[in-house]
């Protein structure tokens, strides 16, 4: 929950097919899966029936037991059900509205427990599918507990969750700067430091109005490794969108520094992220005022996933690849073709925000190298007009390549590029290198153009290049 080896598991060829066409409305279980027995619940059914349309179950838990080792689908009649579901040690499990019904699991009244607890929990579970449900109203003021929608966790495979609204829950707790205040939409921990969550998918899901304090709308973190989260809309939020972390200690003592407790091996595409804004969020008021410091999409600390097709608009930062932790770092993502605007801050930025120098109150940050960012349109970011770029490189940022990327700074100081000072590629690491991109600034010319280069300011397009050798295939526009 932040403040702000290669040959491993991929998501399985069947799951990624998925992603072609729309994901199809009968689409019930997980692939390969096929239900061998259903069992119908209803908010005004009894435990005791038979579990037919015409006399449902009344819970879901019962129901799932009355399915037994077999499996099969639970189909949820419209209503509200005030109950959360766990599905620990359980297998080839869907759930699901009966025919075009429109079932809540609604957490009002509920009291969420200390530590985090959702309204449908999945753990140790293979084969789970959780389809076209609503989850709402789960809440808290309680420092320490953390509600959330779904919780994946343990080891799991092939769990699915697929067109659910997730919506209007979290943690109501004001105290201000208190990193003690977290929520979650849809959260994925992987902390089973011995096997991984594999082959999860997180696909053509709704998630708003969401109270997050110091966490997330939708995470994977620790030990998850193959994973999709594609095809979303995740909008008004008061922290990051979809974030994939790595060395938290979802994965303690030993493991925690290890490839074991980073999500690795995703595909984060084709989602819609609007106003994922952290103003008026208490664990992100500092120094007297708010930090606009929320990601719409973040790796933090993670590596080789993929991040394509998004739209992300009018949230604080657009797309950010970094590690908080100091021993971490985000590397082998590509971040491509993604559409990024109305930022308050900046569209894209990579690099560990902090140095340890004493502006940053002696913290640092991790590092940033061997990613990729191409083919990315970049327009009317920095909204607040602070003089930040459309494109941000931080602290430990080498090895990044960013090519075929149109940016258009809007603000009044004409920013496409910049750095932080005093930024230093460490010695024996490559540089960064950009190039072949489309850059553009309202109301000015190349001559008028701002760029950012390993620490340094340049005004004007010849001078940036001429000092740097970089963007030389570039082409700069009024």
């Amino acid at each position: 929950m932040p403040a702000r080896a290669v040959a491993a598991a991929a998501v399985s060829a069947a799951a990624l097919s998925m992603f072609a066409v729309p994901l199809a409305a009968n689409a019930t279980a997980a692939p390969g899966h096929r239900a061998r027995s259903q069992v119908v619940v209803a908010p005004h059914g009894s435990d005791s029936a038979a579990g037919t349309p015409a006399h449902p179950m009344r819970t879901v838990r019962a129901a799932v037991n009355r399915l037994g080792a077999g499996g099969g689908t639970v189909l949820l009649r419209g209503g509200a059900y005030h109950q959360r579901v766990r599905l620990i040690h359980k297998h080839d499990i869907t759930l699901r509205p009966y025919r075009r019904e429109h079932p809540t699991l609604s957490g009002a009244g509920m009291s969420p427990p200390p530590g985090l607890t959702a309204l449908v929990e999945i753990a140790d579970s293979t084969h789970i599918t959780v389809r076209g449900l609503d989850l709402a109203d789960y809440r808290t003021r309680k420092l320490n507990h953390v509600p959330a929608g779904v919780y994946v966790h343990g080891h799991d495979q092939g769990v699915h969750i697929l067109r659910n609204h997730v919506h209007d829950l979290g943690n109501d707790n004001n105290t201000l700067g208190s990193f003690d205040i977290n929520a979650h939409g849809i959260a994925a921990y992987g902390d089973n430091p011995h096997r991984a969550i594999r082959d999860l998918v997180i696909a053509g899901n709704r998630v708003d109005n969401l109270h997050l304090g110091a966490s997330e709308s939708v995470v994977v973190n620790g030990n998850v490794d193959g994973w999709a989260i594609v095809d979303n809309h995740i909008h008004d939020n008061d922290n990051i969108g979809i974030d994939a972390i790595g060395f938290e200690p979802t994965l303690t003592g030993k493991y925690r520094y290890t490839q074991a407790n980073r999500a690795r091996h995703g595909l984060i595409a084709r989602n819609v992220v609007r106003r994922i804004r952290s103003r008026g969020n208490p664990a992100y008021w500092e120094g007297g005022s708010w930090c606009n410091c929320a990601d719409g999409i973040y790796v933090d600390g993670g590596t080789h996933i993929r991040i394509r097709h998004n739209h992300v608009t009018d949230s604080d930062i657009g797309i950010e690849v970094a590690a908080e932790n100091p021993r971490g770092a985000a590397d082998h993502v590509r971040v491509v073709r993604n559409r990024v605007s109305g930022s308050l801050f900046t569209g894209i930025t990579t690099g560990g925000y902090c140095n340890g120098a004493k502006g940053c109150g002696g913290v640092r940050t991790g590092r940033s190298f061997d990613n990729v960012f191409r083919g990315n349109r970049l327009r009317d970011n920095n909204r607040a007009d602070d003089g930040s770029p459309e494109l941000l490189i931080q602290y430990y940022a080498w090895g990044n390549v960013f090519v075929h990327n149109t940016l258009i700074a809007t603000n009044s100081g004409h920013v496409l590029y910049g750095t932080v000072p005093n930024d230093k590629v460490p010695a024996g690491k490559p540089a960064n290198r950009s190039d072949d991109n489309v850059f553009r600034a309202r109301g000015a010319g190349p001559g008028r153009m701002e760029f950012g280069w390993r620490g340094r300011t340049y005004v004007g397009a010849r001078a940036y290049v001429r000092a740097t050798g970089q963007d030389r295939h570039s082409t700069f526009r009024r």
